[in-house]
């Protein structure tokens, strides 16, 4: 089904197919865009692919983009669970699998970032180059000035079991706009983009898969420590940091990563694919070059 991304893209527009694709007993919804080499765009809490929709266009002039829905979210399976890192890399491993992709560039942010690393760490092969963004990985020091005052409130909320989908119904309009304005400074997103976010993740079982990547944190730090643990991040690999996780990530990358590039986008909120995408787009083309 072909659909068209936003007309604010940060380059020209392309054509977008949306397919289904069987991936480690769960279905993905997946948009494609473009040709050339593989890229992987993973998108965080409360996105889905249309999280990219300003990027796509100009990525996808040198690329073939490939971005799913993650397990649970969007028009993915409603999976019962798996929402650990490593599974979810595993998903986007089959992803590339089932698409005939050897590699990809991988670019990811937010809840995306732990499994991306994961999948790099555990199979480097298949990630030519890395960028992370506006992401925390669990545990590792580094990001101790970020969490001076503790963890971001939801993390909390959305971490105890059946607690936020039960209190949430009829009211996910506006839990989904607090998170998409403070993301942007106020600013907000298109209306395409909204309406598509807010309807992703209305319903209790919507709410309640993102809410098991949450619940999924302990599983996913321990993942990451044996990781650190065992291997290096040989892949070459960019941060983007932006308001508010600054360079807390880079930071904790830093003494596992061979070859580490830091960046931070000012006056640019969380959401940096949708509030700054030019600013994004001048960063991620000559990594990728």
């Amino acid at each position: 089904m072909p659909v068209n991304s936003s007309p604010a893209s940060a380059g020209p527009t392309p054509e977008v197919e949306l397919r289904r694709v069987r991936v480690n007993g769960i279905d993905l919804n997946v948009a494609t865009a473009g040709r050339g080499p593989a890229a992987l765009l993973v998108h965080g809490f409360p996105h889905t692919w249309r999280l990219w929709t300003r990027v796509l266009g100009d990525l996808a002039e040198r690329h073939r983009v490939i971005v799913p829905d993650l397990r649970g979210l969007g028009a993915s399976s409603r999976a019962a669970d798996g929402y650990d890192g490593e599974t979810v890399a595993q998903d986007l491993a089959a992803l590339l699998d089932a698409l005939g992709e050897p590699s990809a560039d991988v670019i990811a942010i937010d809840l995306g970032t732990p499994p991306a690393f994961l999948l790099a760490m555990r199979s480097p092969a298949r990630v030519r180059r890395l960028v992370l963004m506006e992401s925390l990985l669990d545990t590792l020091p580094g990001a101790g000035e970020f969490l001076a005052g503790g963890p971001p409130w939801w993390f909390g909320f959305h971490a105890v079991p059946g607690l936020a989908e039960s209190v949430l119904p009829g009211e996910e309009a506006a839990y989904i706009d607090w998170f998409l304005d403070a993301g942007t400074l106020g600013r907000g997103v298109g209306s395409g983009e909204r309406d598509a976010f807010v309807s992703a993740y209305t319903g209790s079982e919507a709410l309640r898969c993102a809410f098991e990547y949450y619940r999924a944190m302990p599983e996913t730090a321990r993942q990451i420590q044996r990781a650190v643990e065992s291997a290096r991040l040989r892949v070459p690999t960019l941060t983007v940091g932006a308001h508010p996780v600054g360079r807390a990530l880079e930071q904790q990358l830093r003494p596992h990563a061979d070859d580490l590039t830091g960046h931070v986008i000012e006056d640019c909120g969380h959401i940096i694919p949708l509030h700054r995408p030019e600013a994004l787009l001048g960063l991620v083309r000559p990594f990728l070059a």
